[in-house]
């Protein structure tokens, strides 16, 4: 146990515990952790006393990188059953990570989207770009998938969070090997399948091109869908693709006119919310900035309805290969380059689905009472 003495006088404290796995769990995790994603790293741990004025909850972390401690339980931190206490598995897909619960018990999520936010917090909480929960199964399926947003809100489902939520499961249930399953989630089915490298393969569905459904105002000039079209975005006229995952995107390559988005050189921090509370998405919308680099590589970077600027989004992967293929831009499938790495899309034409494979990596175990 970590823990500063000058914490230990105060109801008000967090905590840093380095407690072992079992032995399952420690194979497990010897196959798909690295230290480099390691949080609460012993050597680097800090204390901040105005943290603990202002907080009325205590951390517990079990991190990837900790030593073994012959004092600790060695009982698995997922078998760990405390009242009040939120247990909880964090992961990350290409760095948009998520607070993964265990919530099979119930049809109900364990926390608030109130608590959510407060969880999210990179400074006074977990930190996070969501919390996703694994629910029973409805209407045949294996599971439901829940999630709330940093901000509160919960959207239809999140494509780097399907990918987490299937490593989740995997964990859970002691599943080795190649395995897929059924996700209910607000955007209909989805069916995940982990492969025997690790990487998650999930199949997305179809996308939803119609206006009217993806929803977006703007007028279709192309078979009821938006494509290549003018949105006046404080007074610069950019040129967009509107698609839906089953969550609405707004994928542009540039302004009109001009002939190569060089995404890295905007201020997204400014340009995105102009984009997300646009009037003419009444439903907000996700936003890809695309660069294009040939006809089986783009690299994108994305503001993300309900979470702002993230390292990746597999949805918006997914609507920007689509939007590619609409404007003859790219081929069917390509990788698509995001900040937080590389993901393989496929739009299938057999089929009209639309496959995202990646990585989805467990960073480490925690509690937090609530």
């Amino acid at each position: 146990m970590l823990q500063s003495r000058s914490m230990a006088a105060t109801t008000r404290s967090i905590a840093i515990s380095t407690s072992s796995l079992s032995s399952g769990s420690r194979a497990y995790l010897s196959n798909v952790i690295k230290p480099q994603h390691c949080s609460f790293a012993p050597n680097k741990l800090t204390v901040n006393k105005s943290l603990i004025a202002r907080q009325d909850f205590r951390v517990s972390a079990v991190s990837m990188a900790s030593p073994t401690s012959e004092k600790t339980s060695h009982s698995s931190f997922l078998d760990r059953r405390e009242s009040a206490v939120l247990d909880f598995v964090k992961y990350h897909g290409l760095g948009n990570d998520f607070i993964l619960v265990d919530n099979r018990n119930s049809s109900e999520p364990k926390i608030t989207p109130e608590q959510a936010v407060k969880l999210c917090d990179r400074n006074f909480g977990i930190g996070g770009d969501g919390v996703i929960f694994v629910m029973p199964g409805v209407n045949g399926t294996d599971y439901t998938m829940r999630i709330f947003n940093s901000d509160g809100s919960e959207p239809e489902m999140c494509g780097n969070g399907v990918r987490c939520f299937a490593r989740f499961i995997a964990e859970l249930e002691n599943l080795q090997g190649t395995h897929s399953f059924t996700v209910h989630t607000g955007a209909g089915l989805i069916i995940p399948e982990i492969q025997d490298d690790g990487q998650v393969k999930v199949d997305m569905g179809e996308p939803i091109l119609t206006a009217a459904d993806v929803p977006t105002n703007l007028s279709p000039n192309k078979e009821l869908s938006v494509v290549k079209s003018d949105l006046l975005v404080d007074g610069d006229t950019w040129s967009v693709t509107c698609v839906s995952m089953g969550n609405p995107h707004c994928v542009t390559f540039g302004k009109k006119g001009v002939q190569n988005l060089v995404v890295d050189e905007l201020n997204l921090a400014d340009i995105g919310p102009r984009f997300e509370h646009h009037d003419v998405f009444p439903a907000r919308t996700n936003t890809e900035f695309v660069e294009v680099f040939s006809r089986s590589r783009l690299k994108m970077r994305v503001w993300e309805r309900g979470a702002g600027a993230t390292l990746a989004c597999g949805t918006g992967a997914c609507a920007v290969v689509v939007a590619a293929v609409l404007e003859g831009r790219a081929d069917r499938k390509c990788v698509v380059d995001l900040p937080g790495g590389p993901l393989e899309i496929e739009w299938r034409e057999d089929d009209n689905h639309v496959y995202m494979t990646g990585p989805a990596q467990l960073v480490f175990y925690g509690s937090v009472p609530l």
